[in-house]
């Protein structure tokens, strides 16, 4: 399975999504009171929240970090709350620690983020603030948490795939939307397209009438050394695993074998059995994505083999105009001034 979602998600409407409607409606109406009446604590410190539409990637880890690099360049020192994912944390908050903790502990997001600031794990996402203000953060950016975090948002910025965009556009269970786009909206400040395509132009258009300024930015790759004019065996597992294996293309490698696997993939020593010896086999270079190298750490002899031979695509986001993360970072500034004024 390539995600989590199923694939009709991310198709036209089709009689799958149409007989889960009545679901789905119920979902929504749900979700939207849960976004007009979830109680916010009030965080002293300014917040601004990176989400998206859908469930599923769309690429909020590298704006999250491109943000924090933008926050630290002005002088403030941000913190990252996340809530993990499929992590075992539980209890007070869990300040990352990227060289002792495993992704089966934190989740693999939480130790991408923590390269670039401070990281609380928590499922109570003001107690993680609470963490964080105490290590000296004074910037908080909470990497998803728009639709459920009961914390109060400074700034929420949506983040949309311009590939896959909002799928078929029906909420959960009959397609991949968190609650209704005009909804979701209401509470958002700005909007952020991602990649390129045009699945996300409903989205555009719906902010461009709620009055919401949407920027554009794009994925820049730093390939590794080796790949470029040889064959490879490509695996991953995140959200759109077919962007990865273009992305190796684009880099100058050649995807003989793509392996894929569900977002958030555990991998076993099984897996990396396999995965190395369908490479020697074929005498192919291995690549993969940071998210799924720091899923490999440890783990047994397998795994540290393929972590060893695994070439690693970084990436990186990179705003289409350069002042927008610093606009970003103003306007959620001047937010957070407005509400100590309000008290």
């Amino acid at each position: 399975m390539v995600s989590e979602a199923p694939p009709f998600w991310w198709e036209r409407a089709g009689w799958q999504a149409w007989a889960l409607w009545p679901f789905s409606r119920a979902y929504g109406a749900v979700a939207a009171r849960r976004l007009r009446n979830a109680p916010r604590e009030k965080i002293a410190a300014p917040v601004l929240c990176i989400g998206n539409l859908t469930v599923g990637g769309s690429g909020k880890t590298p704006v999250a970090i491109a943000l924090a690099g933008q926050a630290a360049a002005t002088g403030l020192k941000p913190g990252i709350l996340s809530r993990g994912h499929g992590g075992s944390v539980s209890g007070p908050p869990h300040l990352v620690d990227p060289a002792h903790d495993s992704a089966r502990h934190v989740g693999d997001e939480p130790l991408l983020l923590a390269r670039a600031a401070p990281v609380a794990v928590s499922a109570d996402r003001a107690a993680g603030a609470r963490a964080l203000l105490a290590r000296g953060c004074d910037f908080l950016i909470m990497d998803d948490g728009f639709q459920s975090a009961r914390i109060h948002i400074d700034y929420a910025l949506l983040v949309v795939d311009a590939r896959r965009g909002i799928g078929n556009g029906h909420v959960i269970p009959s397609g991949p939307m968190r609650a209704g786009l005009v909804e979701q909206m209401r509470h958002a400040h700005g909007v952020l397209k991602v990649g390129e395509g045009d699945g996300a132009n409903a989205v555009l258009r719906q902010a461009a009438r709620a009055g919401r300024p949407f920027f554009e930015a794009h994925v820049r790759a730093k390939p590794p050394g080796g790949i470029s004019g040889k064959r490879c065996l490509a695996f991953a597992g995140i959200g759109d695993p077919g962007k990865f294996f273009d992305t190796v293309g684009a880099v100058g490698g050649e995807v003989a074998v793509a392996r894929s696997f569900g977002d958030h993939h555990f991998y076993s020593e099984f897996d990396a059995q396999d995965l190395l010896s369908t490479a020697g086999a074929q005498g192919l270079e291995i690549v993969t994505t940071a998210k799924d190298a720091v899923r490999l750490d440890h783990g047994g002899e397998a795994l540290a083999e393929l972590k060893r031979r695994a070439r690693v695509i970084e990436i990186e986001a990179v705003f289409d105009v350069a002042s927008a993360p610093r606009a970003i970072v103003a306007e959620t500034l001047e937010a957070w001034r407005r509400r100590r004024l309000q008290g």
